[in-house]
């Protein structure tokens, strides 16, 4: 599948920002199940100061404003070619060791909901017991907008039985490490019915015996399939959030995100 992504974040400011330096994360790269076949990231009243590749192997650019913005805009644009993995990424690989994706963090601390959540999962394998947490997590996390928010922890998510994909990934995550699988948190675009989006998507993998990595996004109780492109992947979302950093909050900002995600024809 040939997917086609228009992703624009623009920030307004009532005054010049005096100060601001983000992280992007928004540039896919060649992988397993996907193919960059052209991608591009533009900014507007700001400058990209360098660009790297982090300790999770992530593409990150960081960008500062030019002097007396009102308005930044940042545009990722471009076409992916998919494959359907059946959620199988494969080997890990990378920087870090495999153990690192065991450590827990502020946002999968492990907690009484966690562990409660743990003790009701079953399974034959590993392979079948993974599964069967992602089905609980999409029984007991029902999908609302607008209930949480990016510092929203999985044990929070779990008491308020509310959330959104990154709160489903955050309890899958923290459930997993307990359990003693390596878990790690995704981020990209989810391909769906509707092409204009407000948000990027997230889900989780699991290292799992014999197949390495494979994805569970328990938001929509699936495996990703080839509507599903990665963009960055880390121990919880402050390490794989597309766009983060410190902004000047005084300037008095508001955020505008716009996604459009299309199908491509392959003639």
């Amino acid at each position: 599948m040939r997917i086609r992504i228009s992703h624009l974040t623009e920030y307004h400011y009532d005054a010049p920002v005096e100060f601001s330096l983000q992280r992007l994360r928004l540039t896919p790269k060649t992988s397993p199940g996907q193919n960059v076949i052209e991608w591009k990231t533009s900014v507007d009243g700001a400058v990209v100061e360098a660009s790297y590749e982090d300790h999770f192997a992530n593409h990150v650019q960081l960008v500062s404003p030019e002097t007396n913005q009102t308005v930044i805009s940042i545009v990722a644009e471009g076409e992916v070619e998919t494959s359907d993995r059946h959620g199988v990424y494969g080997p890990h690989q990378g920087f870090v060791p495999l153990w690192l994706f065991l450590r827990e963090t502020p946002l999968t601390k492990i907690g009484k909901n966690v562990r409660d959540l743990v003790r009701k999962v079953s399974g034959e394998d590993e392979l079948s017991k993974m599964h069967a947490l992602m089905d609980l997590i999409a029984d007991t996390i029902d999908y609302i907008p607008g209930e949480t928010g990016t510092e929203t922890t999985a044990e929070q998510a779990l008491e308020k039985k509310s959330g959104v994909c990154q709160d489903h990934a955050h309890a899958f995550i923290a459930a997993a490490r307990l359990m003693g699988f390596p878990a790690r948190y995704i981020s990209g675009y989810l391909l769906m019915e509707e092409t204009a989006q407000s948000a990027s998507h997230a889900w989780a993998e699991a290292h799992v015996t014999g197949l390495g990595w494979v994805g569970f996004d328990a938001a929509n109780r699936v495996c990703p399939g080839e509507n599903y492109i990665r963009l960055a992947k880390g121990l919880d979302y402050s390490d794989a959030a597309p766009i983060s950093g410190m902004r000047n909050g005084d300037a008095g900002e508001t955020m505008k995100v716009a996604i459009t995600i299309q199908q491509q024809s392959q003639s």
